[in-house]
């Protein structure tokens, strides 16, 4: 079996932007591969370091969207970053070659750091591929399934590998990056794609009356004015959404808005139905495994197991690099 690593950092709920970029992936994947869940709590604080506690507090909800998305906890391992410190031993040891010129220009850093306005990176944000490279390798992950926006980050991972490898021995495979056909979802706004960070997003956990709200309140055609205008969908937020979740109906729905056949208003309830048929079974395992310590179980389990594989890694690190003084072991 293949061996996955993927995961989320819990800077606030999931929504349908890592549903179809990620999480229905994950779902799929369990079932053909070794499968461990990340939640990057260290990695969420290099953007949230002021407000630990919101930290904690979306960890275990992100976890609870996994799972309500559909991952089952007896077959995939889902860990708290924090709580593995072989993660953090390897994060230095790859810091030892890896240059701070690679990483100040790594597009995705560039990117990130436009967004939340640093003119001036802390350390911590900076070497966040470092950091990413350990959560692959820490468990000798084969495939990581990423949005587009990531693959900057994984050719990271895969210099780190090859780099240890040339160094000190064959411990670490190179891993494939395995890319969603829908990377980018677009926002509420239609300006940017579907964020936590811009309140443009429809969560996994909201309710049926919040999901029509928000999808009736959603961009399209700008241009078109009166319903009966012929319609543009390829510049709808709408209708890409229509092709991520209801691809059965979109040649109907093209062909009817370029004709002005359908209005706006009709078109976004017939997608408010879809997602809301979508979400039905999303929110009935949401409110089953969310009972007080089920959740905290759930990533006791998973965090053991995944120290185990760490530890497992470092007696191979070690011994590679000649640094396991006491004849293996920690």
């Amino acid at each position: 079996m293949e061996r996955i690593l993927t995961g989320d950092r819990p800077t606030g709920p999931l929504h349908l932007g890592h549903y179809a970029g990620s999480l229905r992936n994950r779902v799929k994947l369990q079932d053909t591969c070794d499968t461990f869940i990340i939640i990057a709590d260290v990695q969420g604080l290099t953007t949230h370091w002021e407000t630990p506690e919101m930290i904690k507090v979306h960890s275990r909800e992100v976890a609870l969207d996994n799972i309500a998305a559909g991952l089952d906890p007896e077959r995939v391992r889902i860990f708290l970053q924090s709580m593995v410190p072989q993660i953090a031993e390897l994060t230095v040891f790859f810091g030892l070659f890896v240059t701070v010129n690679r990483l100040r220009h790594n597009p995705t850093i560039k990117t990130e750091a436009r967004q939340y306005g640093y003119t001036d990176m802390t350390y911590g944000f900076l070497g966040y591929p470092v950091s990413q490279a350990a959560d692959i390798l820490f468990c000798r992950a084969d495939l990581v399934p990423v949005g587009e926006d990531q693959l900057p980050h994984m050719e990271v991972t895969r210099f780190v590998a090859r780099r240890f490898n040339e160094l000190y021995g064959p411990v670490f495979p190179e891993p494939k990056a395995l890319v969603s056909e829908v990377s980018r979802l677009a926002g509420l706004d239609g300006g940017a794609k579907m964020s936590k960070s811009l309140g443009n997003a429809i969560y996994l956990k909201d309710g049926p009356e919040e999901v029509s709200a928000k999808v009736m309140s959603a961009v399209t055609d700008p241009a078109r004015i009166r319903k009966n205008d012929p319609g543009h969908p390829e510049v709808c937020t709408v209708f890409s959404w229509h092709k991520a979740f209801n691809p059965g109906e979109v040649p109907e729905i093209e062909t009817s808005c370029r004709a002005g056949s359908i209005g706006c208003v009709a078109c976004k309830k017939n997608l408010a139905a879809v997602l809301n048929r979508l979400l039905d079974p999303i929110r009935e395992r949401r409110a089953a495994y969310d009972r007080p310590g089920v959740v905290e179980e759930i990533l006791g389990a998973g965090t053991g197991a995944a120290r185990l594989e760490g530890e497992a890694t470092m007696e191979k690190v070690r011994e590679a690099m000649k640094i396991d003084y006491f004849g293996g072991g920690s």
